[in-house]
């Protein structure tokens, strides 16, 4: 994909090196599916974890650390102890390859934002452009903690997509997908959720799901997966319009979809396949809305609900 030199979106969030220690999901988020997921924090403390706390606070009282006065100062959760500055460059040791992927993710999400600013507009309707947020090891957003294993996911809570940069390396080696379009195509399929989510499927899904079986709620979650890859289908057709596609760039992002799909993924993890459990589409059906939304350009053609997928 032909991408140096284009405009790069200023909505990216680096959070990388402010995570704990170590996607489209369940409760809420949705995800590349990776075999796990965003988990809402909860459960409360035990009295052994209180007892605890209270010993390394007398401790650090002792060594001079006033636990309370640092925790109070701010700075982003981040614990400035005496002889020891803690820098942006300290925090974030990026090599060069990934700071080149950082400026792509960022040259993809302004070319989304190209795409459906004009799409939007063209229907009168205003585009809400969202934030990526690039982390490492875990993070929390408004739909729950996550670690890398999540895969990339889309937040409907706080309008974010949330990608771990380290996700693309397991793309191509474990996955057998690699590429930059395969990378991009990971991306728009992201921003398709949003525009899911300002359109309503999002929040009518999200509502609706509450009352169905597992089984149906796996079947309405294809049908928003699928409309989501068919989005992402939209967004190539654009950047082949500009003349931006490379020779092999389409097929890369086909591989993707195919090495992604459930009955794939299954037969690489458990050697068999249970159909009952797709949730996000098989390698054929997503590879083929995808090509859908690609062939079409128009949103329409992405309705996933009123057709056989």
């Amino acid at each position: 994909m032909e991408w140096k030199g284009r405009r790069q979106s200023s909505n990216i969030e680096d959070q990388r090196g402010a995570g704990g220690p170590g996607g489209f999901g369940r409760g809420g988020g949705f995800r590349i599916p990776m075999g796990g997921g965003p988990r809402r924090a909860g459960g409360g403390l035990s009295l052994g974890t209180i007892i605890f706390l209270v010993v390394i606070y007398f401790l650090l009282k002792m060594m001079g650390i006033d636990l309370l006065q640092v925790l109070g100062q701010g700075g982003g959760g981040q614990m400035n102890l005496p002889g020891f500055e803690q820098t942006e460059s300290a925090t974030r040791a990026n090599s060069p390859e990934q700071e080149e992927t950082k400026q792509f993710m960022a040259t993809v999400l302004a070319e989304t934002e190209d795409v459906w600013n004009g799409i939007f507009q063209a229907n009168g309707v205003q585009y809400e452009e969202p934030k990526l947020v690039l982390f490492s090891n875990s993070i929390q957003s408004a739909c729950g903690f996550a670690s890398a294993a999540s895969g990339p996911f889309y937040c409907p809570g706080d309008h974010k997509v949330y990608l771990d940069m380290g996700f693309f390396d397991e793309l191509a080696q474990k996955f057998d997908a690699a590429g930059d379009f395969a990378q991009a195509y990971v991306v728009a399929h992201e921003v398709g959720h949003h525009v899911q989510n300002l359109t309503g499927v999002l929040p009518k899904f999200n509502q609706a799901r509450e009352r169905m079986s597992e089984a149906e709620a796996n079947q309405m979650s294809i049908r928003v997966e699928l409309q989501a890859d068919c989005y992402a289908g939209i967004w190539g057709k654009y950047t082949e319009q500009k003349g931006l596609l490379e020779t092999g760039d389409l097929q890369e992002a086909l591989n993707a979809a195919v090495q992604i799909g459930d009955d794939t993924i299954q037969k690489r993890m458990q050697g068999y396949v249970v159909p009952e459990s797709f949730n996000h589409g098989t390698s054929e059906q997503r590879m083929r809305w995808f090509k859908r939304g690609f062939d079409s350009g128009r949103v329409q053609d992405c309705d996933t609900f009123s057709n056989d997928v």
